[in-house]
């Protein structure tokens, strides 16, 4: 017997946490907007200056032994009133993803209160549970280590991947089909809504790394050329950015929204540590799929285009992990397979659940 009053708690709470992410995907992108025209710090020229003198595509970047520069999003005069407005949204920001992620939690709870079962039994439940821990992982990441600009790139997919769950996927509270009466649905199904989420903020932090470094390369090229054919010209003689006088800085410096992006170091590691946590736990979920799937259908592996798919993911992850570890397949290599495993997942939760047929199209769709 289903509780009406959950489910339709559930269900607002759901909105709620919807719009507080859409606020928040705006605040931040606020936020990431204003840094346009942004000057690269030293650290970040030196960094590009490495990179260039090391064309094997391995993180070169200065992290140890040089002075840090401030994090995005932290004032350096720490007197009140002072943060100017884009910094404000992405405070705002933060607040307002905590808010929703709070309400994401209890519409999860009151969803599975509602209906007597845990609260991941179709497809629309499954995609909450995926935003839900990629919120999580940007939330330790945030408190980890400071960097708000991701947040921007996180919410995007999550606001996407929630509102396709609420127009397209919703199902309302109820009993599930007789296939999912299990308990391989609670252990298989968390442990891969969980693993998936966390990968989805690996593989956001991966494009990132592509991005920034291919800033940085620009930059690179950007300050060899000048320093080879600006040498011995006044500074007074050299034109900006806008066209007017200045330094030779200004020539050198690649004005760019990417400038806010965190260094080529923090983007690594949050790609390489969110994929080292989740991939022994999405090993687990395919291996708990294959246990639940003989003791349904009698057979470990039939080759099902959800299975193959994601062992396809799997073998992504796995390539991505040892290429991560090998010299010479470091940095941008490494984050291509990072990428083609996130493009994998999305693919499998996407065209597999929604548009091929196999043993798994019932879950939730029909």
């Amino acid at each position: 017997m289903v509780n009406e009053s959950l489910a339709h708690l559930s269900d607002l709470a759901f909105e709620c946490a919807l719009a507080g992410y859409i606020v928040a995907l705006v605040c931040f992108g606020i936020e990431f907007a204003a840094h346009r025209g942004g000057v690269p710090t030293e650290q970040e020229q030196r960094s590009a200056e490495l990179r260039a003198s090391r064309r094997s595509g391995g993180v070169a970047v200065l992290d140890r032994g040089a002075a840090t520069p401030p994090a995005i999003g932290r004032v350096t005069d720490d007197r009140r009133g002072t943060a100017p407005m884009w910094l404000r949204f992405g405070r705002a920001g933060v607040v307002v993803t905590v808010v929703g992620f709070a309400a994401h939690l209890l519409s999860l709870v009151t969803r599975g209160l509602a209906a007597h079962r845990v609260p991941w039994g179709n497809m629309y439940e499954f995609s909450a549970m995926i935003c839900a821990a990629a919120v999580a992982g940007f939330l330790f990441v945030l408190l980890r280590w400071r960097t708000r600009t991701v947040g921007f790139f996180v919410m995007i997919p999550v606001v996407i991947l929630m509102y396709v769950a609420q127009s397209v996927l919703y199902a309302a509270a109820g009993t599930l089909v007789p296939a999912l009466h299990s308990s391989w649905l609670v252990i298989h199904v968390l442990a891969v809504s969980l693993s998936s989420g966390v990968l989805m903020l690996s593989g956001v932090a991966s494009v990132l790394y592509l991005l920034r470094s291919r800033y940085e390369r620009k930059l690179a090229a950007e300050r060899e050329w000048a320093e080879h054919h600006l040498h011995g010209v006044p500074d007074a003689a050299l034109p900006d950015a806008a066209g007017t006088p200045g330094g030779p800085e200004a020539l050198v410096t690649q004005r760019s929204r990417l400038a806010a992006l965190p260094s080529l170091a923090t983007l690594d590691r949050l790609a390489y540590r969110s994929a080292i946590v989740a991939f022994p736990v999405f090993t687990f979920a395919v291996i708990a799929g294959a246990m639940w799937a003989n003791v349904a259908w009698g057979r470990y592996w039939g080759w099902d285009p959800k299975e193959t798919c994601a062992f396809v993911t799997w073998v992504c992850y796995a390539a991505y992990l040892h290429a991560r570890s090998t010299a010479g397949w470091r940095g941008t290599r490494a984050a291509w397979i990072s990428v083609l495993g996130f493009v994998s997942m999305i693919f499998n939760l996407f065209v597999i659940n929604l548009v091929v047929s196999g043993l798994h199209s019932y879950a939730g769709l029909n």
